[in-house]
């Protein structure tokens, strides 16, 4: 069971600040403080990397936690809030509520509007439906949710409307949470748990156009968790009146408690944070491996360009194929896991409709194009000019075939990942990816960068580097429901700084004028203290600027998943370090995860 988690990485935003507000200076015995306390989390750090690793297969010798948070019980709405059918109020029963105060929270979201999304969610209310629900709710075009949706925006809004007191308290209270559950022990040291609150029920959304979006996803209970700890630790205690599905003792996997979901059949996982040594140990080899690629990349360039001259068409065909997993970081397309149906495909599972061919497009000679779902039902759409070698055997492989039959007919991932073995140990297609990834944002920043850039040029250059890899693995998001607001808002900051640039030249226009008509010192005092306010007022005006460029460039796509999956940290920390001027500063201004990462894998800071 130890398959590894899916994730959904959600795309970090950063808050808009307030650039007029100087932030306050901290006192001598404030400093003094802080550096103790970072003085002893370094102190307190677990320096695994510094220890020998375990040879027999086992992950920890000893894992002791408190289990997972459930989603709270569902409380029924107000008597005041009414649901419609047909015109008339219907009382409904807790089960069936439950489920269309999903649908009521989503009324203003397109996802409701999608004729697959409605038919899948009313087959699945219906089984939470009593016999006389059923009769009586039989066309979901006759539901009126508008009262729901109008009550929990009410809720929304309240929420934001509340004082700094209960918005403490329900800070206090997640601190609570995090501290006695969010952490565990693993051999004797205490790592940080990632994802210990269990998501609470809802309706399947997917991505891309996926045929099940509108599915309930059922609440998870204690009787589905499978927990998994040591024998000899203080198990997990289930809520009261319930009990585990079971309690194990598997050293040899990472996970510390696991179900299966009902939408998909698959399994999620409560994992460590990206922090932990399990991370780091997987993502270092990760990455070492990676490097080690970069070695021999261009030995086994020259082989598939080879191949593709071979008189046997599996090896023409894994040659073809290589070469696309290495050029465009596709996925190599793994079978699929019994129950799932979304017609997704990767490289080797592609079909013959999935491309088309021109010899001549846009005055470019041998282009492919690809048109494709891939992962989580991404669209995979692109146009790309390819080698003439590989068109010609692109042009033989389609030969006599129908438009569902299959590109690479004589090819799977396990015989491609068995070659890739054979040229490099540790090879798989995924490496590819990886590799063609970090190098990427490893040259995006070489070009992008100027050491005398601003920090938020840098920024920019950083962000822009990051979207070329978020590109090119196909990473894309729809685009956030405040986005226009959040952007109109940014825009209204922008003319206010423009606003006061320009009335701030104005006064420097003044104090230049007395200063030529007194020659005093006061005089020219004035001026130096309009000519540092109107340069002030141009960086933060320049910020403004490049914060709404990157946000648009953003729009789109999502950076999260590379940044914390396939992007080699050491890259970033060696283009900060690059950057820095001569007297060297501290790397505050790093982010955390660079530093920290980098540093668990050796103290020489260089990229792959």
């Amino acid at each position: 069971h130890d398959k590894k988690a899916k994730k959904r990485k959600h795309e970090y935003e950063e808050d808009e600040e307030d650039e007029d507000i100087k932030p306050k200076k901290k006192t001598k015995d404030k400093k003094v403080t802080e550096g103790k306390k970072a003085k002893k989390e370094e102190e307190e750090k677990w320096k695994w990397w510094e220890e020998e690793r375990y040879t027999d297969g086992s992950k920890w010798r000893f894992l002791e936690h408190k289990g997972p948070v459930f989603a709270p019980p569902y409380e029924p709405l107000p008597d005041k809030v009414k649901f419609y059918y047909d015109g008339k109020p219907l009382k409904l029963s807790a089960p069936a509520e439950e489920v269309a105060t999903f649908f009521a929270k989503m009324l203003d979201h397109e996802y409701t509007t999608k004729d697959i999304f409605r038919k899948n969610f009313f087959k699945d209310w219906r089984k939470e439906m009593t016999s006389e629900e059923k009769s009586k709710i039989t066309d979901l075009n006759k539901c009126n949710f508008s009262d729901m949706n109008e009550y929990f925006k009410a809720q929304s809004e309240a929420r934001k409307q509340m004082s700094k007191e209960e918005k403490q308290k329900i800070k206090e209270e997640n601190e609570r949470l995090l501290q006695e559950y969010g952490f565990c022990i693993m051999d004797n040291h205490k790592e940080r748990i990632g994802n210990f609150r269990i998501e609470p029920p809802g309706l399947f959304r997917g991505r891309g156009d996926h045929p099940k979006m509108g599915m309930l996803k059922r609440r998870i209970r204690p009787e589905d968790i499978i927990i998994n700890c040591s024998k000899d630790s203080k198990h997990p205690k289930p809520p009261p009146g319930t009990k585990w599905k079971e309690v194990r003792y598997d050293n040899k996997v990472t996970w510390l408690a696991s179900w299966t979901e009902n939408i998909q059949g698959s399994i999620k996982y409560i994992m460590l944070n990206p922090s932990s040594r399990i991370k780091g140990e997987k993502d270092w080899q990760k990455y070492e491996t990676a490097r080690r690629l970069k070695k021999c990349v261009d030995r086994i360039r020259n082989q598939y360009r080879d191949d593709w001259k071979s008189k046997e068409m599996r090896i023409r065909q894994r040659a073809v194929a290589l070469y696309f997993i290495d050029k465009l970081a596709l996925r190599a397309g793994n079978e699929k896991e019994e129950g799932e149906t979304a017609d997704t495909v990767g490289c080797c599972s592609l079909r013959v409709e999935h491309i088309k061919l021109y010899p001549k497009m846009d005055d470019q000679e041998y282009v492919v194009e690809f048109d494709f779902l891939g992962k989580d039902s991404i669209r995979y759409y692109n146009k790309i000019p390819v080698e003439k070698r590989v068109f010609k055997n692109l042009q033989l492989f389609l030969e006599n075939k129908q438009p569902e039959d299959d590109l690479f007919d004589r090819l799977n991932t396990s015989i491609l990942n068995k070659h890739l073995q054979e040229l490099m140990d540790g090879l798989t297609a995924k490496v590819f990816r990886t590799y063609n990834a970090s190098i990427t944002l490893q040259q995006q920043l070489k070009e992008l960068t100027c050491s005398d850039d601003s920090i938020p040029a840098k920024i920019l250059s950083y962000n822009r580097a990051n979207r070329a890899v978020a590109i090119l693995c196909n990473h894309q998001r729809a685009p956030p429901k405040t986005f226009e607001k959040s952007m109109q808002n940014l825009q209204t900051k922008i003319d206010e700084k423009q606003n006061q640039l320009s009335a701030a030249r104005k006064q420097l226009k003044a104090a230049k004028a007395d200063h030529k008509a007194s020659h005093d010192d006061k005089s020219k005092k004035a001026v130096e203290v309009k000519r540092k306010a109107v340069q002030r007022i141009e960086e933060q005006l320049m910020k403004l600027q490049v914060q709404a460029t990157d946000r648009e460039e953003n729009k789109q796509i999502a950076l999260g998943t590379s940044k914390l999956n396939y992007l080699d940290p050491r890259i970033s920390v060696a283009w900060y370090v690059s950057l820095l001027p001569p007297c060297g500063k501290s790397m505050r201004s790093c982010p955390a995860d660079w530093k920290t990462r980098s540093q668990r894998w050796g103290r020489v800071v260089h990229p792959p």
